[in-house]
């Protein structure tokens, strides 16, 4: 499946020390799963989170499903012995927190080998070096750890998350110029539908391909924001049409809805419906 089709609108984070919950997620209705044995585990409980989750993996049965593992940094007393672990796993990336240089990517690269690797960028030093964390040749995806970025920025909390907008334009930016996936931070209210579909929609008109979730109840939510819209596809499909119209007849431009169709638009169109067809080959997978 290619990397701009393949959808990760729904991105949870899963306690890799939970057995019960590892096992609930085998049938969530997610793009991808972050199994966490950073903040989600308790410190006493982290040597032997490695072990249920690397046994969870094991057994399989989460599909289509992208499984990150995120470890403890490599400056902490856990990172190395995650790192080494994760290299084990039957997992499809490992993703480091708070990246702020290529340098740690190096050093976590060294020891997971040829594994993706993901960055969380959540520091005001990881805004600055985005664009080189995105240039490493093992990145393959972002996600915005908007919680500790704001701590970071000691933002207050506004609705249309005004003080954080630098930041999540600045790694879109990154990520859009390597062609990695970017997914929005969470969205911490779980039981507010109203301001989880608010940020969704924010999230999807900037750029992001999903959002990291902290609850089941906030999936089907993400979903449908992170989704083609039925209008979407239905005008996807007429540009496609008339431009190929256009070109049989020897024009480079077609209209449709009294707006220009060029060759942009075209493309664009043909992402919209790769990733439609994406999305329902997993659902019907």
């Amino acid at each position: 499946m290619d990397m701009r089709s393949r959808p990760y609108r729904s991105v949870l984070y899963i306690p890799g020390s939970k057995d019960r919950a590892l096992d609930k997620a085998r049938g969530l209705p997610v793009d991808a799963i972050i199994f966490d044995l950073e903040d989600a585990v308790a410190v006493d409980e982290k040597p032997a989170a490695r072990a249920t989750l690397k046994k969870a993996l094991a057994e399989g049965g989460y599909g289509a499903r992208v499984k990150i593992v995120r470890i403890n940094g490599l400056d902490t007393d856990w990172g190395r012995a995650d790192a080494e672990a994760v290299a084990q796993m039957d997992c499809d990336a490992v993703l480091l927190p708070k990246v702020e240089s290529v340098a740690q990517l190096d050093a976590l690269a060294e020891i997971t080998g040829d594994l993706p690797i993901w960055a969380m960028m959540e520091t005001p030093r990881g805004m600055l070096n985005a664009a080189e964390i995105a240039a490493h040749p093992k990145m393959a995806g972002m996600v915005m750890g908007t919680n500790d970025l704001a701590k970071e920025l000691q933002t207050r909390f506004r609705a249309d998350r005004l003080p954080l907008l630098t930041s999540l334009a600045m790694c879109l930016l990154a990520a859009k110029a390597e062609g990695l996936v970017i997914v929005d931070g969470v969205y911490n209210a779980f039981k507010d539908d109203e301001g989880l579909k608010a940020e969704c929609a924010q999230g999807r008109d900037m750029g992001f391909d999903g959002k990291t979730l902290i609850h089941p109840a906030q999936v089907d939510i993400a979903n449908t924001a992170f989704a083609p819209a039925p209008e979407e596809i239905d005008l996807a499909r007429r540009q496609i049409a008339a431009f190929e119209e256009a070109e049989a007849a020897g024009q480079g431009v077609a209209v449709v809805d009294g707006k220009i169709v060029e060759n942009l638009h075209v493309a664009t169109a043909r992402e919209i419906l790769a990733k439609a067809e994406a999305i329902e080959t997993i659902q019907t997978g």
